[in-house]
């Protein structure tokens, strides 16, 4: 499957800014199941500094500074993605999570040692006995943790509401647990709670969902902005992602742009601005599919 993903932000300020520092993660990732053709991002006005770089978890990075008067600023990135088919291991197969608990703990080498940086509190996710009693109805003793993890994912989608006007960026998780409502990144961080609660890695992974599914298939819950899920780690499969907003583990339609222990690391545009102190944000994105060859699809 091929995708075409724009991702315009607006900024409109009430008064002229005279300076303006912004830190942009728009570029989609090239992973497992996932590659970016091509990548292509406009600011206007034209930024005096434009600089590339890759940030601590692997993801890429601009950095542009306006350093002219401007009332409005404009930030549009154009991608083309490809996404194979990734193949979800047979869940009753996967170790149990104990057993992934125990591997987790004094990593040593190689990918098992980056996921170990994941068990710990973040800025914006903390473990509490209320997330580990939680998650501990689903993680029963010698329960497979893919199937743990997927029962998890249901039970977050069936017991919390999607609601935009519930949460903003600086809501607290417990304030979420509490009122059982939010939108995707709520529930992502939540979920990253219950898991590293019980001594699991796992990361928040920023990204895209198909805007208009093919037809007769449902469209996800987020597809018309950015989008967060769950990444967790089994040894012997690696990193596996689950989306508890729409209670499915991440597949084609989901564009991957970057990973962090939360919200904070990966959030798609933020910057500091000198001037305006009221501005307007409007975001548009938009993940259409492109026609391509049937012999170009893949599964790996």
């Amino acid at each position: 499957m091929m995708y075409q993903l724009s991702h315009t932000t607006i900024y409109d300020y009430r008064e002229p800014v005279s300076l303006s520092h912004h830190v942009l993660r728009l570029r989609p990732r090239e992973i497992r199941g996932q590659s970016c053709i091509n990548y292509q991002l406009t600011v206007d006005p034209a930024p005096k500094t434009n600089e590339l770089h890759s940030d601590y978890f692997g993801n890429a990075v601009a950095f542009v500074a306006i350093e002219q008067p401007h009332t409005r600023l404009v930030i549009r990135s154009l991608s083309k993605v490809r996404k194979f088919n990734v193949a979800l291991p047979d869940p009753a197969e996967t170790p149990s999570w104990e057993q992934v608990r125990e591997l987790s703990r004094g990593c040593q080498i190689g990918s098992a040692l980056e996921a170990s940086e994941f068990l710990f509190d973040s800025p914006l996710v903390k473990a509490s006995d209320d997330f580990g009693r939680y998650a501990a109805l689903s993680f029963e003793k010698g329960r497979p943790i893919l199937d743990a993890v997927l029962h998890l994912t249901k039970r977050i989608h069936d017991d919390f509401t999607f609601d935009p006007k519930a949460t903003t960026i600086a809501t607290p998780v417990d304030e979420v647990f509490k009122n059982k409502r939010g939108v995707c990144q709520d529930f992502a961080q939540l979920q990253i709670a219950c898991l590293r609660s019980l001594g699991l890695p796992a990361r928040y992974v920023s990204g895209y969902l198909e805007t208009m599914p093919a037809p007769g298939k449902e469209k996800l819950v987020g597809a018309d902005a950015s989008h967060a899920w769950v990444s967790f780690y089994c040894h012997g499969l690696g990193w596996i992602d689950v989306d508890p907003t729409n209670n499915v583990a991440v597949a084609e339609q989901h564009v991957t742009l970057g990973w962090g222990r939360d919200y904070s690391d990966v959030s798609p545009v933020r910057g500091v601005i000198l001037g305006s102190g009221h501005h307007t944000v409007k975001v548009a994105v938009d993940v259409q599919p492109l026609t391509v060859p049937p012999d170009t699809d893949q599964t790996v």
